[in-house]
């Protein structure tokens, strides 16, 4: 058994406020401090002039403490590892070559939470997120499929540890009365939680089932998808556990990986309904999910199934939690602790049963098919706009000339020139409007016309393969 005095370094994406990603990186790292080890972490910059800004370190420790709770690893900026360290964890893809290119020394590992290729369309940017499992690194998977997959696929010499929830926050609540009512967990900003098809199966699902109480949470992006319903917005840990104490169903679509929101709703007693795909069926159990043919009519079918079957949905609920009940944090803790141990000690990787735990069919649509109705239809065109909004303001480009404006000089020099309104934002409800105000704006037409400079695409060159 490996010492529990390591230095453990991990490069990390920019930190996003409520990202699920960092969280389940952080809460393991913790994992890794509470056991002893070091951890540091070398933090992506998007403007290579953080490396060297004086600010930027203390203002990334006050977001890991305010978005995160995290308090103790070593902070760095930029991919660059300078420390002496015993592991290395890449975390997202274009971390990996970065880890792969290091000494000897270190022993290099991965650590993946989706088959982020699948976060392109098919292109470069599927290959080169597709060609960093190609890089020899030991990889540590959340769940079992992504194990599975890299192993059988790209040879990749891989380990995991569960879907796991907060037992403590997850669980049955007494005095809750049972809703006719389903929770959808809504973020149009991830395309992989196919937000267009979950909507469609909702409208479905409200024509058939009129007095179906429809609730949307997990994204501050408003629209109007023809049908009356609830949005709930980002809302806390324990306020999702309320509610899924009082919904029938929870829908939660997943394409890449399977999400950790149905092993939170089962812990709560909280039947799901999610896509039948080859990344569900080696995580999820049949006893507390039904999954669906991945259309809207299948979907509408298995939440109708269940809205409407107490005694079925009493039967899910009762499994889940038996199921969840040794799946607490620490237990996933202890695995991937168990793989890091593994790694520090030379060892490989102990052989796990990979066999998948969903063998049922998927639930198809019924031999009537509703007709969508028609208001859902405008749906498309502003989840559309949605992503290409999330697109440009998670761009390194565009956050940098946010940070701009912030400056004292430039909003001086703004305000003089464009009048006190210039720090219209045009945050409007509807996104589509959003997205024409900010492709009107100066900031975005000056990113364009940059982008078409020979400089920029010299800079393009020299950014080892990362795209904005």
């Amino acid at each position: 058994m490996a010492p529990p005095d390591k230095r453990i370094g991990w490069l990390v994406a920019t930190l996003i406020e409520g990202s699920g990603g960092h969280r389940t990186i952080f809460q393991n790292m913790q994992a890794l401090m509470d056991a002893g080890h070091k951890c540091h972490i070398f933090l992506e910059t998007p403007d290579p002039a953080d490396r060297k800004r004086p600010g930027f370190l203390k203002e990334n420790e006050e977001k890991l403490a305010s978005y995160f709770g995290v308090r103790g690893p070593k902070l760095h900026a930029g991919f660059k590892v300078k420390e002496d360290l015993d592991l290395v964890f890449a975390t997202v893809w274009y971390s990996a070559k970065p880890v792969a290119e290091m000494s000897e020394n270190v022993v290099k590992a991965y650590f993946v939470q989706d088959f982020e290729p699948l976060f392109n369309p098919v292109g470069d940017g599927y290959l080169q997120a597709e060609n960093s499992y190609r890089l020899d690194l030991n990889v540590i998977t959340i769940g079992r499929w992504l194990a599975e997959k890299l192993s059988r696929d790209f040879k990749c010499p891989s380990s995991y540890f569960d879907f796991c929830a907060d037992l403590n926050v997850y669980r049955p609540v007494t005095g809750v009365e049972k809703e006719k009512s389903v929770c959808f967990i809504f973020q149009p900003e991830k395309p992989r939680r196919c937000a267009h098809m979950g909507l469609k199966a909702l409208g479905i699902l409200k024509n058939r089932i009129p007095d179906v109480q429809i609730y949307l949470f997990g994204s501050n992006q408003i629209l109007d998808p023809g049908f009356e319903h609830q949005h709930l917005g980002i809302v806390s840990v324990e306020e999702c556990n309320r509610l899924y104490n009082r919904c029938s169903v929870g829908l939660c679509i997943s394409s890449t990986n399977p999400s950790r929101i149905p092993f939170e709703m089962m812990a709560a007693g909280l039947p799901v309904v999610d896509v039948h795909g080859e990344n569900n069926l080696y995580d999820l159990p049949e006893g507390g999910v039904l999954l669906a043919e991945p259309n809207p009519e299948a979907l509408a079918h298995a939440l109708e199934k269940l809205v409407l079957n107490p005694s079925e949905r009493r039967s899910m609920g009762d499994f889940g939690q038996r199921y969840m009940k040794d799946r607490d944090l620490r237990n996933g803790y202890q695995q991937f602790l168990d793989a890091v141990d593994a790694l520090l000690s030379g060892n490989s990787f102990p052989s796990k049963n990979m066999n998948k735990m969903y063998n049922r069919a998927p639930l198809g649509p019924p031999e009537e098919v509703e007709m969508i109705p028609s208001g859902t239809d405008d749906t498309h065109h502003q989840l559309e706009a949605i992503a290409e909004l999330n697109r440009i303001e998670n761009s390194r480009s565009w956050r940098l000339w946010l940070r701009l404006k912030r400056n004292p000089l430039y909003r001086v020099l703004a305000r003089c020139r464009f009048g006190p309104n210039w720090r219209e934002d045009g945050k409007m409800k509807d996104p589509r409007m959003r997205l024409k105000y900010i492709r009107q704006s100066r900031g975005y037409r000056l990113i364009l016309f940059a982008k078409r400079t020979p400089l920029y695409s010299l800079y393009l060159r020299t950014r080892r393969g990362k795209e904005d």
